[in-house]
């Protein structure tokens, strides 16, 4: 069985995933920056595909198998400051 994303909502600070299987996955936002600093505007242009989501005006895509491992933004993983 393939688990995707069916639909997506945000408040405050959270952003809400709803999956295929059932399952409603919240996840902060102080996990992706780019979407806790967005206007809500910002926030509902996304596109959901089979692996995840995607904000082209953003520049930020989010794995769904990211999301169910519990990862947030890993951008800045291995950048030497």
């Amino acid at each position: 069985m393939t688990i995707s994303a069916e639909s997506l909502r945000f408040d405050d600070d959270t952003m809400w995933v709803a999956l295929s299987d059932g399952r409603i996955l919240g996840v902060p936002l102080v996990w992706f920056p780019r979407l806790l600093h967005a206007t809500a505007q910002q926030r509902e242009g996304f596109t959901l595909s089979p692996n995840g989501l995607h904000w082209e005006g953003l520049d930020e895509d989010i794995s769904l198998s990211g999301l169910l491992a519990g990862r947030g933004d890993v951008a800045k993983l291995g950048q030497v400051a």
